[in-house]
């Protein structure tokens, strides 16, 4: 089945220093690190390609300075990548005119950074409107909207508070309803949660999986978290000093790294809650239907005392019944341990 694509970059490329795009061009935009080094180019984003489909969370994440905060500024143009193509349902988002490349922002993409931004003389309520404002929509409608939001996010009673009075979460759902206002095609986030405690923290997360299975956004999610990553993502882009290592599902991840770098970051990645029963099962093309066996899309954490017990391979079926292989204890501890 083929998927919408929403947001897409090519070969993008971003390094400070001296004409970047003219010395990108001279370097048949495949500069060496040697060559970079010589010309005294910094490489923040190093020829990245992705893909983002419609409805999907994609997680870039990576160590700091691994450039994901920047490509998502890239991708929005805050900052303006060196070279490269960035497409936006299909258009140049680079052709893009100032006052079209407004427009986009305003009513197609969503944002929401680490650090709130609140407005401290305003209430929750002319916080959330304020993008409404901006764009002259009359004080009824944009109140009406934002009280709508509200009650989306979980604060109602609150509208009247100031920022100050707000707990960090609070505040940082005062900073979701105003990213959302607009009804943004696109929501870009860059580590959202980063700030809150722990506690906190996986709550805004269970928000956050609520909203989306409710409004259905395509998001890019800037995390450096990898349990966060798993629990929010689709599927999970990794880089490293600048370029992308790899994209993929958890799942993919964790059994077939593309890389070094990839097997270390995901080393310690909770395997059992990862890695369905297909992955690691002897398959074959069988015919019979049985009941009461362990399905291909199971999860080895939910299958695993069932195969430690049993005293020889238990059969495994497609989700028609049809048995499509078989898995035992030793296949089960050669993956998680």
């Amino acid at each position: 089945m083929s998927r919408t694509v929403k947001v897409a970059c090519q070969n993008l490329w971003l390094l400070f220093g001296h004409k970047p795009a003219d010395f990108l061009k001279s370097q048949h935009y495949a500069p060496s690190d040697e060559a970079l080094a010589q010309a005294g180019m910094v490489a923040a984003v190093r020829d990245v390609s992705l893909d983002v489909y419609e409805g999907e969370i994609l997680v870039v994440m990576g160590l700091s300075g691994s450039g994901k905060s920047t490509l998502i500024r890239c991708l929005t143009r805050l900052i303006e990548p060196s070279a490269g193509q960035i497409m936006f349902d299909g258009s140049d988002l680079l052709a893009a005119s100032s006052r079209e490349l407004t427009d986009i922002r305003r009513h197609k993409m969503g944002m929401v950074f680490q650090h709130f931004g609140l407005l401290p003389h305003r209430t929750v309520l002319d916080n959330i409107a304020f993008p409404l404002e901006l764009q002259g929509i009359d004080r009824p409608t944009r109140l009406n909207k934002a009280r709508e939001l509200i009650e989306t996010v979980g604060l109602g009673g609150r509208e009247d508070d100031f920022p100050r009075q707000l707990s960090g979460g609070q505040q940082q759902r005062v900073g979701i309803a105003r990213s959302l206002v607009d009804e943004p095609e696109v929501w870009f986030l860059d580590e959202p949660f980063s700030a809150l405690d722990p506690l906190i923290r996986r709550e805004m997360q269970d928000e956050f999986l609520r909203l989306q299975a409710k409004l259905n956004k395509t998001i890019v999610f800037v995390s450096h978290d990898f349990d966060e990553a798993v629990r929010l993502g689709n599927r999970i882009a990794i880089m490293k000093d600048g370029r992308v290592s790899q994209i993929g599902t958890a799942e993919e991840l964790v059994t077939a790294p593309a890389n070094d770098y990839v097997e270390q970051f995901v080393r310690h990645a909770p395997k059992a809650r990862l890695i369905t029963v297909q992955k690691i099962m002897t398959p074959f093309d069988g015919h019979e239907q049985i009941s009461g066996a362990i399905l291909q899309t199971d999860l080895l954490q939910d299958i695993a005392t069932r195969v430690i017990s049993a005293d020889q391979a238990l059969p495994v079926t497609d989700p028609e019944g049809r048995v499509v292989g078989h898995v035992d204890k030793e296949q089960l501890a050669r993956v998680l341990f």
